[in-house]
């Protein structure tokens, strides 16, 4: 082992450098600086080198996470670049946007004895984001072209991820979404203080690179038919994601200024990216507004922040459970309230007021009562303890649910579960059509894009076994 390893008794745990609260409430940039490279190497050095590595065990990609920071302390990048994008398509992004501190970092040996866990995330970021400053980063160029090919529905992290995979085997690979970006909610659903856009726009161009063709602004089910994409194709991919609001139906709800999570969080990122868009209008806006999001994830987080950039007069989050109870990272939790968000917890939301345009929330206290099967304490409502809060703008951040796909894709061959996600068979990751997979969220429900890019890679693999199967039937 090197000798610059288990460096955690001297050094201690170093994040980069955030920029100030004031500037960065003003814009959308991402708030964290880059490593320079002694902190890298000297963050990274802080790793055990454990005999079980917890971090890569607990990350769903399984990650080779004790070899690259071994690397990187050693100044050898380039190869912990070649490391880390073996088991990652995109490491820069989930170096960003990745969880850690539930994943990885929750789960560093070092962590757990009081050290403080390894900047896993941050060094990761630095690895990748050195590779494309220095050119190593190269498009998918597969060893031979197959003629077969396969049609990918969904431009998320999912769905790249499974074209980038296809491609390197040498398939012809074309990729259909409904917006007019690749990149799914990377673009238009996490922020640029999170993920800056052209993050996502080089990693697309590269795939262009590769030879992967991508079809924007398609309407499947509607202007471009279903059918007619399995005909063309000899398999099929489904990697749309969940986008469907779950609701909260209350008095008042029929109010303006009540509005999903998706919806504002989409048209704010449009805005961030120049893009005129005809549904931009005042009721998106939060600047000057009392704003009150409902929700505890990672999303009522990107929420609230995204008002504050837009000079909100106030911003508060109502969550019904507290603070240790929160889905959500505690990092952006901490972000959040930095930037001036006042977290109302253990308060759930009863009704909207207003006259036309919402003007209150009435929420009442709650108190967390005795664990359900879930292991989770069921919310109780308080008796005579509704109070109002004032709200201009409420945004319902209260996740999301799988869309009806064979309604929408107008083919009933499409099994779904009781959740409404397709059914799959948990080997092949075939749905019920022949040929026609599925993986990601539409079939493990709302979850994180580590998981969609794992679950893609998987669904990868199966399509390319289905096919040379399919190539030795029919010799």
């Amino acid at each position: 082992m090197s000798d610059k390893m288990l460096q955690f008794v001297r050094q201690g745990r170093e994040m980069p450098e955030k920029r100030a609260v004031p500037q960065r409430r003003e814009d959308f940039r991402e708030i964290y600086d880059a490593f320079t490279p002694a902190a890298a190497q000297t963050q990274a050095s802080r790793c055990s080198q454990c005999g079980v590595p917890f971090c890569q065990i607990h990350c769903p990609l399984s990650n080779n996470i004790p070899d690259w920071l071994m690397l990187t302390a050693n100044d050898r990048l380039e190869e912990a670049y070649e490391l880390s994008q073996a088991t990652n398509n995109f490491p820069e992004i989930c170096g960003r946007i990745c969880p850690q501190d539930r994943l990885c970092e929750g789960k560093c040996v070092i962590q757990q004895s009081g050290h403080g866990t390894v900047t896993i995330g941050s060094v990761e970021k630095y690895i990748t984001d050195t590779a494309w400053e220095k050119g190593w980063v190269k498009p998918a160029k597969p060893q031979r072209e197959l003629a077969e090919t396969v049609a990918i529905i969904g431009a998320g992290p999912g769905g790249l991820a499974a074209a980038e995979q296809l491609r390197r085997k040498g398939y012809q690979v074309h990729v259909y979404d409904r917006y007019d970006r690749a990149g799914g909610l990377l673009v238009y659903g996490i922020p640029g203080f999170k993920l800056e856009k052209n993050v996502v726009e080089r990693r697309v161009d590269l795939l262009e690179q590769a030879g992967i063709h991508f079809h924007l602004g398609q309407d499947i089910g509607g202007t471009v038919s279903f059918a007619d994409i399995r005909n063309k194709h000899d398999a099929v991919l489904v990697a749309t994601g969940v986008y469907q609001a779950r609701d909260l139906s209350l008095p008042g709800s029929e109010l303006r200024n009540i509005l999903p999570a998706l919806y504002y969080l989409t048209e704010a990122n449009r805005k961030d990216l120049g893009i005129a868009s005809d549904h931009m209008s005042d009721e998106l806006n939060a600047q000057g507004k009392n704003v009150v999001v409902i929700g505890g994830g990672d999303t009522a987080m990107d929420c609230v922040r995204t008002a504050v950039r837009q000079g909100a007069k106030s911003v508060k989050c109502l969550y019904r459970r507290d603070k240790s109870n929160m889905p959500g990272s505690e990092r952006e939790v901490q972000n959040a309230e930095e930037e001036g968000v006042e977290f109302v917890w253990l308060s759930a939301p009863e009704a909207f007021v207003g006259d036309e345009v919402v003007r209150e929330v009435l929420a009442s206290k709650v108190h967390l009562g005795i664990a359900d099967a879930s292991g989770r304490q069921v919310p109780q409502i308080v008796p005579d303890s509704r109070e109002a809060i004032p709200a201009d703008l409420v945004i319902k951040a209260l996740g999301f649910e799988p869309e009806n796909l064979p309604k929408l894709f107008n083919e009933q061959g499409l099994e779904v579960s009781r959740y409404g996600t397709l059914q799959v068979d948990e080997t092949t990751m075939m749905t019920a059509l022949d040929g026609v997979f599925a993986a990601g969220d539409i079939v493990r429900g709302a979850s994180l894009v580590v998981w969609a890019i794992k679950d893609a890679r998987d669904a990868a693999e199966q399509m390319h076994a289905f096919i040379k199967n399919k190539n030795t039937a029919a010799a």
